[in-house]
């Protein structure tokens, strides 16, 4: 179970895997990861950057396919990601199986520049 919380706002999402997608705010170009749960911990499994710009060179090792490089990030296991909800950039999306949508849908009310919080629900 994937737990998201901002403020007040809370969901559970019965979910093992997710991909956390974002619009860069300047070069417009968007950035993926995939996460999955594992043990009490998020571990991501592969990074997308679907071209490049100042400032978002891919990481050294990253592969290009079909116009999107593709790299796996060298982070230990993460107990919670916190993101930044900004009413000056295109938000956060959330994809479970496929199908993408913002993820502030998932915390209905949540202030501008809330911190959004993702991490394992506890057991």
């Amino acid at each position: 179970m994937l737990c998201l919380a901002a403020g007040a706002a809370s969901a559970v999402l019965a979910i093992n895997g997710f991909t956390l997608a974002w619009m860069h705010s300047i070069e417009k170009v968007r950035w993926e990861e995939d996460w999955r749960i594992e043990g009490h911990a998020l571990v991501i499994t592969e990074a997308r950057i679907r071209g490049s710009g100042a400032g978002m060179e891919p990481p050294a090792g990253s592969v290009l396919k079909d116009g999107v490089w593709h790299y796996r990030p060298p982070l230990p296991p993460q107990t919670m990601l916190r993101l930044t909800h900004s009413p000056y950039t295109s938000g956060y999306e959330l994809c479970i199986e496929g199908r993408c949508g913002p993820l502030a849908d998932h915390l209905p009310g949540i202030d501008n520049n809330a911190v959004i919080e993702i991490g394992r629900c506890p057991p």
